[in-house]
């Protein structure tokens, strides 16, 4: 079986599409009320990406820290507006010690690729002690499908991207393997300009809302709500999302 790449973070080509697949949504403006109503100030963005949310929040005038392994990613959230008030710093939620902030976000699943239940816990751990007493964590996780990724574009109905600085690209997923709550697949990039195909190979873990609810609270946090979509509604079984909002005692 092959080993998950995560190349789609890493690859120039891929890292500069990024915002095209993914563009400034109803997800991305769902964080930004949340961080209004919850009357966050200082917000840490953990795996920060391309920096989309943040620099938008940084318009907003929060003070924002933009966390993110990916020094190809990083390069392209510096590029932006806004990016100049943004403190940038590369890694993971190890970057957090001695920061303080209100809010610790994490957005478009970050937090299903802590694949290992002890970083997951220490990621938690990090997060409560960056926040300052009564701060908020919020972060979304999908809930899992049989099969995962239902519409997602496939081989045989690829989404076509047109007019990047690369020409038109082809995009879709392939679906490797489902163990237990590990769900391992491949996306793939094909530029009709050139011909090449990249693929970037993927593993995410589904935690049960019971599991997340568990290392919350073993973590020092107290649930105030899961949203069940980026509506606003109240999570149930059959919600596309868990969308946590976790209180620091």
């Amino acid at each position: 079986m092959l080993e998950p790449n995560y190349t789609e973070f890493s690859d120039p080509r891929l890292v500069a599409l990024y915002d095209q697949l993914n563009p400034y949504g109803v997800d991305s403006e769902f964080f930004c009320k949340q961080a209004k109503r919850l009357g966050a100030k200082t917000i840490i963005d953990l795996g920060c990406g391309t920096g989309l949310l943040t620099c938008e929040l940084a318009k907003r005038e929060y003070q924002m820290i933009g966390i993110e392994p990916s020094a190809a990613m990083l390069e392209v959230a510096q590029s932006k507006p806004f990016a100049d008030q943004i403190d940038w710093l590369q890694g993971s939620f190890e970057q957090m010690k001695g920061l303080r902030a209100d809010m610790v976000l994490m957005t478009s699943h970050v937090a299903q690729f802590f694949l290992k239940n002890g970083e997951w816990r220490e990621m938690l751990k990090a997060s409560h002690q960056a926040l300052k007493p009564g701060g908020h964590l919020v972060f979304d996780i999908r809930h899992l499908d049989t099969p995962p990724f239902v519409g997602w574009p496939t081989e045989d109905n690829r989404r076509k991207f047109e007019n990047t600085t690369d020409g038109s690209v082809y995009w879709w997923f392939k679906l490797l393997n489902v163990v237990d709550k590990l769900v391992r697949y491949e996306l793939h990039y094909f530029f009709e300009q050139s011909g090449e195909e990249v693929v970037s190979i993927n593993e995410l873990i589904f935690r049960s809302r019971d599991e997340i609810t568990q290392a919350l609270s073993d973590t020092g946090f107290e649930v105030v709500t899961v949203y069940g979509d980026w509506d606003g509604s109240t999570n149930t079984p059959t919600s596309p999302e868990m969308i946590y909002v976790a209180k620091r005692d």
